[in-house]
C-alpha cells in the first residue's frame, strides 16, 4: 500500500555517503526487527514495519509504513504512514507530532529506529492503560472499493458539505475577509482519471471557507469526484496549529495530505487537491498523485524549499551538531 510520495531528486556522486547511510539503516533494522521487518519495494526503497505492545497476545499493533527519498537523511525526511484501524483523531495526532519531533531534533541522522521504539512505546502506554481494545472495523466503505487499503486513518469521513462544515468554526457574524490569491498546479493524467492542486494562503478558518466557496464557483472544480484538502493555520498568540483536512469520500486522502504538510512543516497555507475519477480503479497509486500534486504546488509557490537550499540546511545542522559535539568532549 503506497501513501505519501515524495518528489525525486536526481542522485548524483555527492550522494554515494547518504545512499551508504540508508543500505546500514535498512540492514540494521532488519536484523533487529527480523520478520516484522518487511521489504515492500526495494528499487522505490519502500519498506514496512509491524509494531506491537509487546504483549504474549498484543492488542495494539500498528503498521509503519515509510518510503527513503534520494535525500535521506541527510537532507530529506522519510514519508511515511500510519496504519491501524484503531488510529485516528486525537491519538493519531499525537503520535503523528511526536514522530515530527524526533525528526527536527535529529535532523541529518537516521531515523527510523528512534521513530519504531517512539511508536512501540506508545503501543506499551495503551496496553497498561484502561482503554478499550481497539475497534478494527473498518470505516467505510471507500476501503473495500480497492482492495488492499485494510487500513483506513486520517480524518473521521464527512460526509456533509465541506463547505457546511466549516460553518461550525467560523462565525457567520465576522466582517468578510479579503479572498486570498487561488493558484493551480499542474494536473497529473493516470488512467484516465485527473488530479489537480490548488493553494491559497490563509490565517484563518473565515479565509479557508472562502477560498473553498470561491473553487466551487468553477464547474469543472465543482463537478470533480472528489475535492480533497487540508490546511495549516499557526496561531502566533498560542504557538498552536489549527489544522484540519477533509476526505471529500475518497477514504484516509484528507489524513495522508495534512500529514505532507506536516512533514513538510508548511503553514498558513490551504491545499486542495481535485480528482476527476476516469472509471479505472489507481489503487494506492492515488494517494501518490494527490501528494504529488500537492507538493509540487507548495514548492513551486515557495512553501517548500528547493532541494539544495534543504541539502544546504541540513548540512548546517549537521556542522553545528558535529561542532557543539567536539566542545562539550573538550
Amino acid at each position: 500500500m503506497l501513501f505519501l510520495s515524495s518528489r525525486q531528486v536526481p542522485m548524483a556522486a555527492s550522494d554515494t555517503e547518504t545512499a551508504q547511510q540508508q543500505i546500514d539503516e535498512i540492514e540494521a533494522l532488519s536484523s533487529i526487527y527480523g520478520e516484522d521487518w518487511c521489504v515492500v519495494d526495494e528499487d522505490e526503497k519502500i519498506y514496512c514495519i509491524k509494531i506491537s505492545d509487546c504483549l504474549d497476545q498484543p492488542k495494539w499493533t500498528l503498521c509503519l509504513q515509510v518510503i527513503l527519498p534520494p535525500g535521506y537523511p541527510t537532507a530529506e525526511p522519510p514519508i511515511y504512514q500510519l496504519n491501524a484501524p484503531w488510529l485516528r483523531g486525537q491519538d493519531y495526532m499525537e503520535l503523528a507530532n511526536s514522530l515530527e519531533e524526533i525528526y527536527i531534533q535529529n535532523l541529518g541522522e537516521s531515523i527510523l529506529y528512534l521513530w519504531v521504539e517512539k511508536i512501540r512505546e506508545v503501543l506499551i502506554e495503551k496496553a497498561q492503560s484502561s482503554d478499550p481494545e481497539p475497534d478494527i472495523k473498518k470505516t467505510s466503505e471507500e476501503v473495500d472499493e480497492d482492495g488492499g487499503d485494510d487500513f483506513a486513518l486520517g480524518c473521521q469521513p464527512i460526509h456533509e458539505d465541506p463547505i457546511k462544515m466549516l460553518n461550525y468554526i467560523t462565525s457567520e457574524s465576522q466582517e468578510d475577509e479579503e479572498l486570498p490569491p487561488i493558484h493551480h498546479g499542474n494536473p497529473i493524467t493516470d488512467r484516465r482519471s485527473t488530479f489537480q492542486a490548488h493553494l491559497a494562503p490563509v490565517v484563518t478558518p473565515r479565509q479557508v471557507k472562502r477560498v473553498l466557496e470561491k473553487l466551487y464557483e468553477n464547474k469543472k472544480i465543482a463537478s470533480a469526484t472528489h475535492n480533497i484538502y487540508a490546511y495549516r493555520i499557526y496561531c502566533e498568540d498560542k504557538q498552536t496549529f489549527l489544522q484540519d483536512c477533509e476526505d471529500d469520500g475518497e477514504t484516509a486522502a484528507g489524513g495522508r495530505l495534512l500529514h505532507l504538510m506536516q512533514i513538510l512543516n508548511v503553514h498558513n497555507v490551504l491545499v486542495v487537491v481535485s480528482r476527476w475519477y476516469g472509471g479505472i480503479l489507481l489503487g494506492p497509486d492515488r494517494f501518490k498523485h494527490i501528494n504529488n500534486c500537492a507538493r509540487n504546488v507548495l514548492v513551486e509557490y515557495n512553501y517548500v524549499p528547493s532541494a539544495e537550499e534543504s541539502s544546504k540546511q541540513a548540512g548546517k545542522s549537521k556542522k553545528t551538531r558535529k561542532d557543539n559535539k567536539k566542545r562539550t568532549e573538550h
